[in-house]
């Protein structure tokens, strides 16, 4: 017997894709496998691990327990759409590289993606208010005081940028030193 396939479209990234799934298709497996968007990692496949967390409707949601056709007509935002309209590295992406807030990298999609939702919510998180951020997702590797320090830097990165994502210097004009 064929396995009945459902018409759907995934907003991802801002662009609209048109797919034929069967109902049971995971919206991890449909990004990496009918998509191409391999930056979704899936570790656990249980949603315990944070790896494969895309924001939904701007929401922190791990992909491995979405399945695509409840997806359809909602907006995907993965690690892939984290980076500036010129393709240079978001705030968060440049203070993970920054502040050494990787080892292995596969958790990274998962952390970045949260952060990125965190610190919108939280433009100004406190030390443990960066923690308590990032405290659903897992890292194996880096024992997390980097990853801390990357939601630091990126909130400030992010103040830096003012609200239109421009570089404000002092009062407001010319661009930050990025350090």
């Amino acid at each position: 017997m064929t396995e009945q396939l459902h018409e759907i479209r995934l907003t991802v990234n801002g662009a609209a894709h048109e797919l034929r799934v069967p109902a049971r298709r995971l919206l991890s497996d449909a990004l990496r496998h009918d998509l191409g968007l391999t930056g979704t990692h899936v570790g656990c496949e249980h949603g315990v691990c944070g790896a494969c967390t895309v924001l939904l409707d701007g929401a922190p949601t791990r992909a491995c327990l979405v399945l695509a056709v409840t997806a359809a007509d909602h907006e995907i935002t993965t690690v892939e759409g984290l980076t500036e309209p010129d393709g240079s590295l978001g705030p968060v992406q440049q203070a993970f590289a920054e502040c050494h807030g990787l080892q292995c990298g596969f958790c990274t999609p998962g952390f970045l993606t949260t952060i990125h939702a965190g610190l919108r919510d939280n433009p100004s998180p406190t030390h443990e208010e960066a923690r308590e951020m990032v405290a659903g997702n897992l890292c194996r590797c880096t024992g997390y005081q980097n990853i801390v320090k990357a939601v630091e830097r990126a909130a400030a990165l992010r103040q830096a940028q003012g609200p239109a994502g421009q570089a404000q210097g002092p009062a407001g004009q010319g661009q930050v030193e990025r350090s």
